[in-house]
């Protein structure tokens, strides 16, 4: 979400996203802070564009970016941990 320097920008939640590997599911959504509602629907729509996508399944960058800007446009902090990832993967 953007800021300037006269605001404060407060998140209404933050959460991590971390490849788990190559055996599906391949994905966890961990909730850092935020209520509890938003961090489940927001996990669930994290989820649902994710779970069975591995990091270079060309689907996932265009799904990353869509997680991305829904994250800025609900003010949600979203943190990747894509793991030790191969150069071949394009993320």
């Amino acid at each position: 979400m953007p800021t300037d320097s006269h605001t404060n920008f407060v998140p209404n939640a933050k959460l991590k996203v971390v490849y788990l590997g190559p055996v599906a599911p391949h994905w966890d959504v961990l909730g850092i802070n935020g209520e509890r509602d938003v961090v489940e629907d927001f996990r669930q729509r994290i989820n649902a564009r994710l779970l069975l996508l591995p990091p270079h399944d060309p689907q996932f960058k265009r799904n990353r970016e869509r997680i991305i800007r829904d994250a800025e446009r609900e003010g949600i902090v979203i943190e990747w941990d894509l793991g030790v990832v191969d150069d071949d993967y394009d993320v």
